[in-house]
């Protein structure tokens, strides 16, 4: 009898099995001793003629294709292949459930039994091969061990199901309490009106739920969590909502108050807020209308808001407009340079959506204000000082004590995209080549290996926030997003040499005592003449390239073709100088502001407003009251009065600057390795 059960076990084991596809019988579970009596149910090895190990006991099938028959050799690699990702399936599937059913209770092997165990000589080895300086500790915890391997793998591709994955999987019932807390917590909230159905005339918005999975780093479940959203992809613009412009922080004014942090030791903390786009209510001109959400839903009936619930595309506004009028209740002005910058007696604050940021001489400052915001309403949390702010690490250095802004993060992230997180791939010391990367229309098709839209917009981010080194090398790849070639993807990938070599650095804080604004504008005259294919207009198009430094810290910076055509080196160099004004005036007003009102005496005091300018005859243009004009300007100098007049008018100096100490040349063109290094250490300290 036990014979025969073993064997119809077996048999619907198999069938089981191949009602999956093209999958072989499931390999049996470990421990399981139902087929000790039977030497066929059991897989036998042993060793062949030459050799090799290799099973004994295997079944042979054989299957007439009829005229067509399959080769030999292509069958054995295809089984090859098949008994590869069987057995591949087959550990990531007892992975994801001994993941999935583990608790915190478990008892799990520590580090210090894989650190004595006979595997450890052999991990040193390979780590030292690989050239990995880290501790073994943290190797063992970060890339060795079976279960952090599992996790950083993504333990489970389950952890962001839909409605319906969440209500049939293994987290059933956490889900569905989460779901709970969450229509709980929206009612309370006075977030909508269940009313009944409108009309047809009324355009009623389905709902969705977003779930997602936090895990501990070594891959047990953490915490559940559960949005209950809106689809805005289904409003109707003039008909659910009308505008939906919300502004986010300039970058330059967090870099600002970061060097005025530095400058007169503010305290900073940061902070936020909680259920963001439900503090909003919903504009009294705009009805909206959500049918009910899965789970909880009643015949007839929807649900009216009265609160911009999240995925509408009017919350970021709402929000906007909402948080701006808590803070003038509070006593903090919104400025005008920056409309999520907000100055008060005491304290100043940057938002970007529900993430805030506060600066003042003294905590207690810091306090007042948010316990006020919390008074009129708005749902705060401290979490710590500005350490991190959107991606970007603010770290402080032991030996020095200077502030550094890294994205290691995300720097690792797009080493391992391309494939060169691995120790072999080799570095580059400079981000570009010489010559200008160029259309290559004729050029070899991309190979595919990577997204390369996304890996441009990945180091877009990088290089406008922590690594402006890389901005003019990232700049030319970014103009062939729509029409990539092999050539254009090996110039990324150069990049991402270059950040592997440098992936510790960022922007060193290190701002002067004295509070003073440069501005380090230049120009590549025609720079890919030569080059480029001569029928194609860009060829001649001339690059701008500049940064403008606060305390000798870089605050904005650009690299950028030229939509005009200049015809010659002069006028080149005027452009870039009127692009860099452009940016220059409205720094200078926001430093202004800023030094009013943390006490610094900038007005009492001649502000250093120097633009630095390698050629002699924009120098004297740019100097040249209006409307007067040098000769060989007369077609364009018109264009140039603005400025012109601005610098008069502001007192800003010009000088004329060494063009081996231009700031704004590794902006416009890919320089040698001496010349890169020396304008990056002035540039990022380092």
């Amino acid at each position: 009898d036990s014979d025969s059960n073993s064997s119809d076990d077996d048999s619907s084991a198999g069938d089981a099995s191949e009602s999956e596809g093209d999958c072989a019988p499931a390999l049996p579970p470990e421990g399981d001793n139902s087929n000790t009596n039977s030497n066929t149910k059991r897989p036998q090895w042993g060793r062949d003629p030459d050799g090799r190990l290799r099973r004994l006991n295997i079944t042979g099938h054989s299957l007439s294709l009829g005229s067509k028959q399959v080769p030999v050799h292509a069958v054995r690699l295809s089984r090859k292949k098949k008994k590869y990702r069987q057995r591949i399936r087959y550990h990531q599937e007892k992975g994801d459930r001994a993941l999935n059913s583990m608790i915190l209770e478990d008892e799990l092997p520590s580090i210090r039994d894989v650190l004595e165990s006979p595997l450890a000589k052999f991990i040193h080895f390979a780590a030292n091969a690989c050239g990995y300086n880290g501790t073994a500790e943290d190797l063992m915890v970060n890339w060795i061990h079976p279960l952090f391997l599992k996790a950083k793998a993504k333990a489970s591709k389950h952890d962001n199901p839909n409605w319906w994955q969440a209500m049939n999987g293994p987290f059933a019932d956490e889900y569905w309490q989460a779901a709970c807390k969450e229509i709980r917590t929206l009612e309370e909230m006075g977030a909508w009106d269940v009313v009944d159905r409108p009309s047809s005339e009324k355009n009623v918005i389905k709902s969705t739920w977003a779930f997602k999975l936090k895990r501990f780093p070594d891959g047990l479940a953490k915490k559940f969590k559960t949005r209950f959203c809106a689809r805005g992809d289904m409003q109707l613009e003039g008909v659910d909502f009308f505008k939906t412009y919300a502004p986010v922080v300039q970058w330059t004014t967090v870099r600002l108050l970061l060097i005025l942090e530095v400058l007169l030791g503010l305290k900073s903390k940061q902070g936020d807020i909680t259920a963001t786009f439900l503090h909003a209510n919903v504009p009294e001109d705009e009805e909206i209308y959500v049918e009910m959400p899965l789970g909880f839903e009643k015949k007839g009936k929807v649900l009216k808001l009265k609160k911009t619930l999240y995925g509408l595309r009017q919350s970021p506004r709402a929000f906007w407009q909402y948080l701006t009028k808590k803070m003038n209740e509070c006593r903090m002005q919104q400025t005008k340079f920056d409309p999520c910058l907000f100055v008060g007696g005491k304290v100043m604050c940057i938002c970007y959506v529900d993430d805030l940021i506060f600066w003042s001489l003294e905590n207690d400052d810091i306090d007042e204000l948010a316990n006020k915001l919390i008074a009129v309403g708005v749902d705060l949390e401290e979490e710590d000082n500005a350490a991190g702010f959107l991606g970007v690490q603010m770290e402080r250095d032991t030996e020095t004590g200077l502030l550094e802004l890294k994205q290691t993060d995300l720097i690792d992230r797009i080493l391992e995209t391309m494939g060169l997180d691995a120790g072999t791939a080799k570095s580059k010391w400079t981000p570009a080549e010489s010559k200008p990367l160029v259309k290559d229309s004729d050029g070899a098709a991309i190979s595919g290996d990577f997204s390369y839209s996304s890996m441009v917009g990945m180091l877009l981010y990088l290089a406008g926030h922590s690594r402006p080194d890389i901005t003019y090398a990232v700049n030319c790849a970014a103009r062939y997003m729509f029409c990539p070639k092999h050539s254009h993807e090996l110039a990324l990938k150069r990049i991402g040499r270059y950040l592997k070599a440098t992936r510790n650095h960022g922007l060193v804080l290190n701002p002067s005592k004295e509070l003073k604004i440069d501005d380090y504008p230049d120009a590549d005259f025609a720079g890919m003449y030569g080059y480029e294919v001569s029928s194609d207009p860009s060829c001649v198009k001339s690059r701008t390239g500049y940064t403008i430094t606060v305390a000798d810290f870089p605050v904005v910076w650009q690299s950028k073709l030229q939509t005009e055509t200049a015809t010659s080196t002069m006028e080149a160099e005027i452009i870039a100088l009127a692009h860099s004004a452009k940016e220059l005036f409205p720094i200078m007003d926001m430093v202004d502001l800023l030094g009013n009102a943390v006490g610094l005496p900038v007005g009492d005091t001649t502000m250093n407003v120097s633009i630095h300018e390698d050629n002699l005859g924009a120098l004297i243009l740019a100097e040249t009251l209006p409307p007067q004009f040098t000769p060989r300007s007369k077609h364009y100098a018109i264009t140039t009065i603005w400025f012109r007049e601005q610098i008069v008018a502001r007192g800003i100096k010009l000088l004329k600057i060494d063009a081996t100490e231009q700031l704004g040349d590794i902006f416009t063109k890919g320089l040698a390795r001496a010349a890169f290094e020396y304008l990056r250490k002035r540039l990022m300290g380092w």
